[in-house]
């Protein structure tokens, strides 16, 4: 590591260096007014960017994470915008890119929620055009369009969040649904980083079993579930997804590019 400083200090202290720094970089998280998008777009500002929160349409989640941000002296501000309708997303990329002149990291965590609320128990065709316009459609146009502006800006890093079981497959409609939406992003991804190197990495995380808003009010199986699935015995949780983000993006990886990391305490095959 560099300089000694405690993994959460703020970049802001006088004369404090941290590892995986992000000084004087913009950065856009999409999906980020709660969850892991949320965490990502924090710690990425704890490394020392500016960053541009998204939202569909939770306004209030979004202002709270760009309020956050800002009260520990960083810069953010947020846009509200349904990736999935073409026109609006690349007006979203474009207003983006316009908003500091440029962006040297951009994450892809929004996605179609199909596990909570009232989408939960539609029908699987539903569901699965849904993470199909949202977490493939969406993702892959903003994708082409944020790479082709940073390779011809000369650089920048993408990172796409994906799920560690599209390896190994999970049974069930959930299982399913998620294993055609993060595949083909995964896929979709490894193509993506062989057109625009080496101006442009791009990376894909692959979180296992993480405490968001499902976790927390998860069935005893599922929670039992979880447990023995990680070698580490326990959920993750979404600030360790946005540690490895945060690493991901910055010069510290320079030389990662075409990868997908599972970040899931090692998976147990018992």
């Amino acid at each position: 590591m560099n300089e000694s400083t405690e993994p959460n200090a703020s970049p802001h202290s006088k004369g404090k260096t941290t590892f995986a720094s992000l000084e004087g970089k913009t950065a856009v998280v999409t999906g980020s007014s709660s969850g892991i998008g949320q965490a990502v777009a924090l710690e990425l500002a704890r490394g020392g960017a500016a960053v541009l929160v998204h939202a569909r349409k939770n306004e209030k989640g979004a202002a709270e994470t760009v309020e956050t941000i800002q009260k520990a002296g960083g810069t953010a501000d947020f846009l509200l915008a349904d990736l999935a309708a073409p026109d609006e997303a690349d007006r979203f990329v474009d207003r983006a890119w316009d908003w500091r002149e440029g962006v040297d990291a951009w994450v892809n965590n929004a996605g179609a929620d199909i596990l909570t609320g009232g989408r939960a128990d539609a029908p699987f065709d539903d569901r699965l055009r849904w993470v199909m316009e949202v977490d493939v459609m969406a993702t892959i146009r903003v994708s082409r369009r944020i790479g082709t502006k940073m390779q011809a800006a000369g650089s920048g890093s993408i990172v796409q969040i994906t799920w560690d079981g599209v390896k190994r497959g999970l049974a069930g409609d959930g299982g399913q649904l998620f294993s055609i939406s993060k595949g083909a992003v995964a896929a979709f991804s490894r193509s993506l980083t062989q057109t625009v190197a080496p101006e442009v990495r791009v990376n894909c995380v692959a979180p296992g079993w993480i405490k968001t808003a499902w976790g927390q009010t998860a069935p005893k199986a599922w929670q039992q579930r979880a447990v023995a699935d990680s070698l580490q015995n326990r959920w993750g949780t979404p600030e360790e997804i946005a540690r490895t983000v945060r690493f991901l993006v910055s010069d510290a990886a320079g030389f990662l590019n075409g990868q997908e990391i599972e970040v899931n305490g090692g998976f147990d095959y018992h």
